[in-house]
């Protein structure tokens, strides 16, 4: 590969570095990769081949899926939906902040095991603005409220926490169940991840709510307003009109589409074109279908307009491009075989050992590089033992400390309410505590479950 893995090595330093400092607009540092992949040689190829690899994670799937979702997000908020979802999340869970900021995370990670991380996060982010604004009405915009930052972490973080939780929740479980069906002949059905992924999750919660909590409290909400003002508050919403019904129509309507994905996507299938040569009909694509035509019932509908648009959150459309450029120059260039080949002496190693650095460099890469592309490397390149392969998988949904990570990372993000060294600072301490809890997990649980 030549110079190429340390070229994407330089680069995605030089973003992480801008982003954590904010030394520019984060747009900007997104858009880093235009310029310096091709410069820099990072794909190979001639530049015909250097611009397309380059330019297409600007316009991922996932991109679309975030669109069509924030167009929803601002239906929602137009006609106060959100506003009536989220008072009668406030009357069931009560207002006392730690309690909120729990029934947060657990609805959230109940939506994530059955419909992918993006979709839940896009679904969930105008719900949590619209419980800030109830709780926080007097909040300035410019100057982010810690407690404000925890529970929209909240939405990132259990978005990524409840898709490990069942075999269709994230596309690395998928990846992990068939490969092991095609390398090692083992069948992991459905039931049999629950046990694998469903009580790491369980354990993960907790901590991640301790986390978020110790960053909320500072400035969290009295929580003193009562259930007699919800109740007025519902009251003056009066009956849902006849705008906030299509809306709300809509947005069932996409989530029930996402949420039957495997059933639906199947019958799709032979009728979607090939593109291009070697394109195949993912879950991706497909819930971004879903996304954009639910954005595009909306428009036609007139439940939304085009100005609309001007007040989308482009600086984090750029931002999900730009951690996807960073991912694909990361695998592209090499950069992840490298990382790789540095693991190639655990073979020899006690399975502790084993289980460690599996947790620990799936977590630090995936934080660089797409779930799916880190599983896709790792699975490859481990230890053929199915404890350490399922740690691993585990592993890619532990992302919690940059937008890069994880598409909900960069959704909440998006939502000006959390600012990037926040993020960093709590996302690293539950990196590492996941890190090590993982390790015992494979040690105590996933090696006699898998044996």
């Amino acid at each position: 590969h030549g110079h190429r893995p340390a070229a994407a090595a330089a680069v995605a330093l030089w973003m992480a570095i801008w982003w954590f400092t904010e030394a520019l607009p984060m747009g900007v540092t997104s858009c880093l990769p235009l310029l310096l992949f091709p410069l820099f040689g990072v794909f190979g190829g001639g530049a015909g081949e250097q611009a397309q690899h380059t330019v297409s994670p600007y316009f991922s799937a996932y991109v679309f899926l975030f669109f069509g979702g924030m167009t929803v997000g601002a239906a929602m908020e137009r006609w106060n939906l959100h506003r009536r979802i989220a008072l009668n999340v406030l009357s069931i869970i009560g207002t006392h902040p730690p309690r909120l900021l729990a029934g947060v995370l657990i609805a959230t990670a109940g939506i994530s095991m059955w419909i992918s991380n993006t979709a839940t996060a896009v679904m969930m982010v105008p719900i949590g603005m619209a419980l800030l604004a109830e709780l926080e009405p007097d909040a300035r915009t410019d100057a982010p409220s810690a407690f404000g930052a925890a529970l929209m972490l909240a939405i990132a973080y259990a978005a990524n926490v409840g898709g490990m939780g069942t075999k269709i929740g994230t596309p690395a479980n998928s990846l992990f169940a068939g490969w092991a069906q095609a390398n090692l002949g083992v069948e992991i059905g459905f039931l049999e991840f629950l046990g694998v992924g469903l009580p790491f999750m369980l354990i993960l919660l907790p901590v991640v709510w301790w986390r978020l909590w110790s960053l909320g409290r500072t400035d969290a909400p009295t929580g003193a307003q009562g259930r007699e003002v919800l109740r007025h508050q519902l009251a003056e919403l009066g009956p849902m009109s006849r705008d906030e019904k299509i809306v709300a129509g809509v947005f069932g309507g996409a989530a029930l589409l996402w949420i039957a994905g495997d059933l639906v996507r199947p019958l799709l299938s032979p009728l979607v074109p090939t593109f291009w040569e070697g394109f195949r009909f993912s879950a991706a694509h497909y819930e971004a279908l879903v996304a954009m035509t639910a954005a595009g019932v909306l428009l036609l509908a007139r439940r939304v307009d085009l100005g609309t648009f001007k007040t989308f959150p482009w600086t984090a459309i750029l931002l999900l491009g730009g951690s996807f450029a960073m991912a694909e120059g990361i695998s592209g260039s090499g950069l992840s075989s490298w990382l790789i080949v540095q693991l190639a002496g655990m073979y020899e190693l006690h399975l502790l050992a084993q289980l460690a650095i599996a947790a620990f460099a799936t977590i630090l890469l995936s934080g660089i590089a797409s779930n799916t592309a880190t599983a896709n490397v790792m699975l490859n390149v481990l230890p053929r033992s199915l404890p350490v392969l399922a740690v691993s998988t585990l592993g890619t949904s532990c992302d919690f400390a940059l937008p890069a990570g994880t598409p909900p990372n960069a959704i909440v993000f998006g939502s000006g309410r959390v600012r990037l060294p926040t993020m960093m600072k709590t996302g690293i301490v539950i990196d590492l505590v996941a890190g090590a809890l993982l390790t015992l997990y494979g040690y105590l649980w996933l090696s006699f479950i898998l044996a």
